[in-house]
């Protein structure tokens, strides 16, 4: 029971000690989310920054889902153009100057 109370005994408790105060600084430091002993976030971290950006990237894709529908109209219909009788397509070009 005597290595119980050697000094290399205190000087490893106090480097560990020493060494956790430090992670946890540098976490703060640079915004890591403080965990606990199981990996849960003690503090849940809401950037307004991080929001915003996500809005903004919602609102772009639904931008690029609506371009891309209406791309596809369009690809569609220059399909059939190339694809179907010259004769069916001068018909329905003069119904539609009628």
């Amino acid at each position: 029971m005597e290595f119980l109370t050697s000094p290399a005994f205190a000087i490893v408790g106090i480097a560990a000690m020493v060494g956790w105060v430090f992670t946890t600084w540098l976490r703060v430091k640079h915004g890591y989310p403080l965990e606990g002993s199981w990996g849960q976030a003690l503090k849940p971290v809401h950037n307004n920054e991080a929001i915003e950006r996500l809005k903004l990237l919602t609102t772009e894709n639904a931008q690029l889902q609506a371009e891309l529908g209406a791309l596809k109209d369009r690809v569609q219909t220059l399909e059939r153009i190339a694809t179907d009788d010259g004769r069916r397509l001068s018909r329905e070009i003069e119904d539609l100057r009628h």
